[in-house]
């Protein structure tokens, strides 16, 4: 993958403003979200530290990987969580068509019950973000990439880069998937030590259906 910024810059912020990238608030929330499960282990893992620091969050998923693995993707739900359609392929909006875009979303919400989309990549066309919102989906990108999918840097890295980035209202992303897992396994440790340490409270994405 090419390097991504832990902070979208603010053109790109301003091209998508139609898009969901934080929210406004004075209260010491913060939205974390997981994308690309779920996935045997990694995701149950995640799951159990979550829960062990009362926080909820919003795991966008692979149709694939639900359509393989419907009770790890029944436990995100039965705890609280929220999900959200992360395409049935997994695949890349600067590759596709809007038409094959919008049906790869469709195919994966005959198993993902949710109105929340978050292009995997982070790659989207305007053309198909307009036509996804004419969907009915709410586009939720983030404002702190943890960078934990990247093997070249460090799990110190990836904790601090949300540490020492996030506030109130900013919305986290983290990865469920085997690439990801060594330094999200630390990282997401020692953010949710921090952070609830200095009185924040993990939410789920608001207007999630579940």
């Amino acid at each position: 993958m090419n390097f991504i910024p832990v902070k979208p810059p603010y053109l790109l912020k301003h091209v998508f403003s139609n898009l969901v990238w934080n929210y406004a608030t004075n209260e010491k929330i913060l939205y974390l979200t997981f994308d690309d499960g779920p996935t045997p282990e990694i995701t149950d893992w995640t799951l159990e530290i979550l829960k062990s620091f009362n926080a909820k969050a919003t795991f966008f998923c692979v149709g694939d990987n639900v359509n393989s693995y419907p009770e790890i993707y029944d436990r995100i739900t039965n705890d609280g969580h929220a999900v959200g359609n992360h395409t049935y392929n997994h695949i890349k909006g600067w590759k596709s068509t809007t038409q094959e875009y919008l049906d790869n979303i469709e195919k994966a919400a005959t198993l993902i019950s949710s109105k929340l989309f978050r292009p995997p990549y982070g790659q989207i066309l305007p053309k198909q973000s307009n036509a996804i919102s004419k969907q009915d989906y709410k586009i939720i990108m983030w404002n702190i990439l943890s960078q934990d999918w990247d093997s070249t840097i460090s799990k110190e890295k990836c904790a601090s880069n949300v540490i020492n980035n996030a506030t109130k209202g900013d919305i986290v992303v983290f990865h469920d998937s085997v690439k990801a897992s060594h330094n999200m396994m630390y990282s997401l440790q020692m953010v949710l030590e921090h952070f609830s340490k200095n009185g924040y409270v993990f939410k789920r994405i608001p207007g999630s259906n579940q």
